[in-house]
């Protein structure tokens, strides 16, 4: 079932009923990529739907990995590099799925991430496992 991690309230909400998150208040989750934050926003651990904000320091480097569906950034600070390009504050990538890439930032990012399905590293892993 589809809920944010640490909601206050989310608990007495009637399963339809709209969930208004106050971003500010939810922790800063660090991830297995030292460098790199998350504050999760909407998950769903049956489907693997996840939408959170990523805080990456300053030359922090994503390994490898591979979108096993479609994956949306939108770039609210900074920037993402990779050998495809780079998306900077204010415009947004998507990549299809079987898409493979190691994603940097030179000078950091705050960025906000849609997912389907949690990435799959090169060495097997599943982020969506490893980020809770």
């Amino acid at each position: 079932m589809a809920h944010t991690p640490n909601l206050a309230g989310e608990d007495r909400l009637d399963a339809l009923a709209s969930r208004y998150v106050d971003v500010a208040a939810l922790p800063w989750k660090p991830t297995p990529t030292p460098g790199i934050d998350m504050k999760v926003l909407l998950e769903d651990q049956d489907t693997g739907l996840l939408t959170a904000l990523f805080r990456w320091q300053p030359g922090t480097a994503l390994d490898l990995h591979e979108h096993v569906e479609i994956e949306q950034t939108y770039v609210l600070e900074g920037s993402i590099v990779d050998d495809e390009g780079e998306v900077r504050a204010g415009d947004y990538v998507w990549r299809p799925k079987g898409n493979q890439h190691l994603a940097r930032s030179p000078g950091g990012a705050l960025v906000l991430s849609f997912f389907l399905k949690p990435n799959k590293f090169v060495g097997g892993k599943l982020a969506g496992q490893e980020l809770k």
